[in-house]
């Protein structure tokens, strides 16, 4: 669900993506070129300079503008 916001956010906004949906403690092996790490679980740690942001506004509703506003500020830089 927060995968397929993201896509639609991103296409709506002409900003090109290549998603990876996976596990939490996949997360390392796909850091290679990646912009933003948006998670649904609960994540105590950082990934090193990728920005991480908290999708749960994606399932619950609750605060999505400010979740895409932020977003797009991180992808558009």
């Amino acid at each position: 669900m927060a995968a397929e916001e993201i896509k639609e956010l991103c296409q709506s906004h002409n900003i090109p993506v290549e998603l990876i949906q996976c596990r939490v403690n996949e997360i390392e092996t796909y850091m290679d070129g990646v912009h933003l790490i948006c998670t649904t679980a609960r994540v105590d740690r950082s990934f090193g300079d990728i920005p991480l942001v908290h999708g749960m506004p994606f399932v619950s509703g609750v605060g999505i503008e400010a979740l895409q506003n932020k977003i797009l500020t991180i992808l558009q830089g």
